[in-house]
């Protein structure tokens, strides 16, 4: 009766196992019972030969004598313990003492997954080690998949970087040539002039999200860098509201500055923190005004508020910073607006919140006044 698994499949390398016994009549009665295909048997005859052949090849499972000169299985099994190449290899112990609690307490102790007295019916040795072979095959399937699953993610993220930063150039064509047809079309042609409105809005808004996804390749893969300097956020978040008030109107926003807004931050990435909040409540606020206000009363930090009409449902809320999560209204944006003002404040070492509150949600970007050195880098 063969208890060992199968054989492995042609892709499988040959599997390990080290067999340690310093009488050489065991070791070609180990050698009889566990040799096939597809497991390579390592003999070792004592505890420094065995140290060599573990740093020659990754073992699936040790097979150790306790009784042994010079180097016992115990103090072997303790240096293997020891070194990061062996320290997870499975040990099962094999002595031919008297069952002895004592002894089998410190085998354990030594690191040992089992403790057989010889002489072991073969049938058993064959069932425990058929084990640690399939649990070794499995670890191993999951590594090479694991290892896999990364390379395509990352060709995957480098793909999404590259293919939005070329998009940028031919979105910036169509928005010159736009301007160009609006300049030379009749001001009277109301129909030709309407469909270079679209155009030049469904253009800007591809735009922006082309640059979200470069934010979010830059953010994912660790090559965006932001320059800390002295800056306002008050003065920032003003020029953010008057590009927004352009186009959605000045009588829906209300701006309030209490307190100094001075900090140290990046000027373009605070401004797109305020851009993708603003934005946000813009969006989903429905009609109503969206309240903006930067508080400076605090002496370290400076937090920037703003307040929409809506709620946020409770299910979403603990998953409102992720990646393109499910949003309000999935039709509008690609859902990496909030979780790229998240990774911003965070790269400032603030944070990010959202509450819901009196019939408003509310967002606070809580920024400090001072970051250490030069250069924030996303996490």
């Amino acid at each position: 009766m063969n208890l060992l698994p199968p054989e492995p499949a042609p892709t499988q390398s040959p599997v390990n196992l080290l067999i340690v016994d310093d009488v050489p009549q065991n070791l070609v009665a180990m050698q009889a019972l566990l040799r096939r295909d597809g497991v390579n048997l390592l003999l070792a005859g004592s505890g420094a030969q065995a140290l060599e052949l573990l740093l020659e090849h990754e073992v699936a499972l040790a097979l150790l004598d306790v009784h042994m000169p010079e180097i016992d299985g115990f103090t072997l099994a303790e240096l293997m313990r020891g070194s990061q190449r062996s320290r997870d290899v499975p040990i099962i112990f094999l002595t031919a003492s008297p069952d002895d609690p004592v002894r089998a307490f410190k085998g354990y102790e030594s690191g040992a997954v089992d403790f057989l007295h010889k002489p072991v019916a073969p049938q058993v040795i064959l069932s425990k080690v058929s084990v640690f072979i399939e649990l070794y095959q499995q670890r191993q399937l999951l590594k090479a998949r694991n290892e896999a699953l990364e390379r395509a993610l990352k060709l995957n993220e480098t793909m999404a970087a590259v293919l939005t930063h070329d998009l940028r150039t031919p979105l910036s064509a169509i928005l010159l040539c736009a301007d160009k047809l609006s300049l030379e079309l009749p001001a009277d042609n109301v129909s030709a002039q309407q469909t270079l409105k679209h155009l030049e809005a469904s253009t800007v808004r591809m735009a922006r999200m082309v640059e979200q996804l470069l934010d979010f390749s830059r953010i994912r893969t660790g090559g965006l860098r932001m320059d800390a300097a002295a800056c306002d956020l008050a003065e920032v978040t003003r020029a953010v509201l008057a590009e927004a008030g352009s186009a959605h109107g000045n009588a829906r926003l209300q701006f309030e500055q209490n307190g100094d807004g001075g900090l140290q931050g990046d000027l373009d990435r605070l401004g797109q923190i305020a851009a993708n909040l603003v934005g946000n409540a813009l969006t989903h606020g429905g009609d109503s005004a969206v309240q903006v206000e930067v508080d400076g009363r605090d002496a370290h930090t400076v937090t920037l508020r703003v307040r929409n009409d809506g709620q946020i449902d409770a299910a979403l809320l603990p998953r409102l910073f992720e990646p393109f999560k499910a949003s309000f209204h999935p039709s509008k944006g690609l859902g990496l607006g909030l979780y790229i003002a998240d990774q911003f404040v965070r790269a400032h070492h603030g944070r990010l919140t959202a509450r819901n509150e009196a019939g408003q949600v509310v967002f606070e970007a809580i920024l400090p006044r001072r970051v250490d050195g030069r250069a924030i880098a996303v996490s």
